[in-house]
């Protein structure tokens, strides 16, 4: 999509204008809400790394200092390094961390405050609540964890990439190794040792009191959960360990041979010659899957297989949000169709990959679809106008499911269509969201070298740069967003008029 990736435009001549950052919001009105902004300080060029809170609240970039680097946050400037690594928000916005070289050795930086030096340190990480906060460590040829400034057990690696809080921020897990033998530790606590632990496979569970990953024994691949290993399998497939959304269930993808089958709650299902898109409803009461016999394709639900079709071996099969309902796309020849509740619609030349999406309510469905050149949205089975693009990742439901909104392309121009209603034309869109009472639409926009923000159709003030992920509604229904003007960094809040 032409536009989904200017974010930022920099001014190329920007300078770090050395100011404190300003609390004092300007004001003025637009339409049924007070626009207020509020300066948190000058833009320092060049900027490096930029992020985003969750929230879309703070931003924190890398600037240069002559030979040095230096993180600023919402404007303002921290200690100077020799080198900066990445950048991380905790997940409520608070808190900022950071591993930084000073000379030749490594350290992290939390809130501002640096930690011990060692010899290298790994990319910091918070847990969900934003209270804790570790990291990876080596001094001469021990690895170690350092938690909230605490260094763990010492080990010959940890792998990368591997430390992982519970989602309820209590526990943490990570793969170790010592000589030859790999293992899986869990709040300080060794699992047994095993040939190798499958990559990208520890995982909590949703609830945090349950842990499960994949290992190798011999020849042979397993799943660990709880502590207790599974049954042996030729292979495990990759990134196919999932616990059910309330953490009572398990399952993952096996090998047997040459065949493939899913292994839920360690009860082996059919076999099969291939196997997809392994998910569990909301509730975790139902599961769903692709799977290959021969030529052609299916979707099994709750262990019954459907009907076959020439391919549904990329179908992101969903669940409603209740769990009630089952959608996926499918194809026969050479036309595709979405086959919700096992009925097929409507055929057409593509159905949009990852378009497929259900009403928060579960009421509805709707999905991106083409007809040779053209493009359109289909909502409970209605196909709307015709455009020469939809934006993929932009479809989506009020909160309330009774509104729709996506953005589209006609020639070079995008515009957002709303409950069916084309909006106006810009060069490019970005964030597209609904208020929480689904009664506002808000999006960034820009036209030319103007980039601003739309709210129910109506064009705000423009700004040199809106930034990306950084456009939220809060539950009130005030609108916040991050922008830069006059190369500087400001909060833009819409509050609405009573």
């Amino acid at each position: 999509m032409n536009g989904t990736n200017w974010i930022v435009v920099w001014a190329a001549a920007m300078l770090g204008l050395g100011a404190t950052a300003s609390a004092q919001p300007t004001s003025a009105q637009s339409g049924a809400y007070t626009i207020q902004e509020t300066r948190l300080g000058p833009m320092d060029a060049p900027v490096v790394s930029p992020v985003f809170s969750g929230d879309g609240r703070h931003f924190a970039y890398v600037t240069k200092r002559g030979e040095t680097q230096c993180v600023v946050v919402d404007g303002q400037a921290g200690l100077e390094y020799d080198k900066i690594g990445s950048l991380i928000f905790s997940p409520d916005g608070n808190r900022v961390a950071y591993a930084a070289r000073r000379g030749n050795k490594w350290l992290a930086v939390v809130d501002g405050r640096a930690d011990a030096e060692y010899d290298a340190v790994g990319s910091p990480i918070f847990s969900q609540d934003g209270k804790r906060v570790a990291y990876v460590a080596v001094k001469g040829t021990t690895w170690f964890v350092v938690v909230d400034g605490q260094a763990g057990a010492e080990y010959d690696g940890i792998g990368k990439g591997t430390l992982i809080f519970s989602p309820d921020g209590k526990g943490m897990a990570y793969v170790a190794v010592k000589g030859t033998k790999w293992f899986v530790v869990v709040d300080g606590q060794a699992s047994p040792e095993y040939g190798q632990i499958l990559n990208g496979s520890l995982i909590f569970s949703p609830d945090g009191k349950r842990v499960a990953y994949g290992a190798v024994k011999g020849a042979k691949e397993l799943v660990v959960v709880d502590g207790q290993a599974s049954t042996e399998y030729d292979g495990i497939a990759q990134a196919s360990l999932i616990f059910s959304p309330d953490g009572k269930r398990v399952a993952y993808g096996a090998g047997k041979g040459d065949k493939w089958l899913m292994v839920v709650d360690d009860q082996a299902g059919p076999e099969y010659d291939a196997i997809a898109c392994l998910i569990f409803s909301a509730d975790g009461k139902r599961v769903a899957y692709d799977a290959q016999k021969g030529p052609k394709w299916f979707v099994v639900v709750d262990g019954q297989a459907g009907a076959e079709y020439d391919d549904a071996s990329n179908s992101n099969v969903i669940f409603s949000p209740d769990g009630k309902r089952v959608a996926y796309a499918a194809r026969n020849g050479q036309k595709w169709f979405a086959v919700v509740d096992g009925r097929a619609g409507a055929e057409y030349d593509v159905i949009g990959t990852g378009t497929l999406i259900f009403s928060p309510d579960g009421k509805r469905v709707a999905y991106g679809a083409s007809k040779g050149a053209k493009w359109f949205v289909v909502v409970d089975g209605q196909a709307g106008a015709e455009y020469d693009g939809i934006a993929q990742g932009t479809l989506i439901f009020s909160p309330d499911g009774k509104r729709v909104a996506y953005a589209a392309r006609n020639g070079q121009k995008w515009l957002v269509v709303v409950d069916g209603q084309a909006g106006a034309e810009y060069d490019g869109i970005g964030s597209l969201i609904f208020s929480p009472d689904g009664k506002h639409v808000a999006y960034a926009a820009w036209k030319g070298s103007k980039r601003m923000v739309v709210v129910d159709g109506q064009a705000g003030a423009a700004y040199q740069g809106v930034f990306k992920g950084t456009l939220n509604f809060s539950p009130d229904g005030v609108l916040e967003f991050l922008a830069m003007k006059e190369n500087s960094l400001y909060r833009v809040k819409y509050i609405p008029v009573p």
